[in-house]
């Protein structure tokens, strides 16, 4: 029954396929080829993120990560994780393992979001293709507005977040 609830999804996804194959062939046939190749994709991307945090987690040592990161890292922390977070180009859904290991590693939570929400706003590859699109003025505009929604987002969530939260934040990333 557990493996039932963890994959619902999937199953959800299997049975709508075959209900498609079944009462129209032709879509059916479709959506599943569909289905497996976006399945490989995604099985594709995660695999190299999966072994990079492998590697940090035995590569990085906990005392450099919190010197770096950590509570105390104050404005080095913050470039580190806005700069960390600005040259990643993975895919959204590969950001939340990557944060649980910067977590699991000693790293501040704001600093964490820093990276999080400077990687999904502000990525260099973002703002490359938004400039051939949207042109240079844009761009600028977007980049110093998200600039500064970044750190308001970490500033908030890290004084809402009282020590329990904090705690148990942490708690959970070390279970990784």
């Amino acid at each position: 029954m557990k493996i039932f609830k963890k994959n619902i999804f999937l199953i959800i996804v299997l049975c709508l396929n075959l209900a498609a194959l079944v009462l129209f062939p032709q879509t059916g046939i479709k959506s599943f080829e569909f289905t497996v190749k976006n399945f490989m994709n995604f099985l594709f991307m995660l695999t190299p993120v999966f072994i990079c945090i492998g590697l940090m987690d035995v590569w990085i040592d906990r005392k450099a990560m919190i010197k770096l990161m950590g509570e105390n890292s104050k404005s080095k922390g913050v470039l580190i994780s806005f700069a960390l977070g600005v040259v990643t180009a993975v895919p959204l859904y590969a950001l939340l393992p990557i944060a649980g290991m910067l977590l699991k590693k000693g790293s501040k939570i704001s600093n964490v979001l820093i990276f999080i929400c400077s990687s999904a706003s502000i990525r260099i590859p973002l703002l490359l293709f938004e400039v051939s699109y949207m042109g240079w003025k844009f761009t600028m505009i977007r980049f110093i507005v998200n600039f500064f929604i970044v750190f308001a987002i970490a500033i908030i969530i890290d004084k809402t977040l009282n020590e329990k939260d904090k705690k148990e934040i942490y708690d959970n990333a070390y279970k990784l």
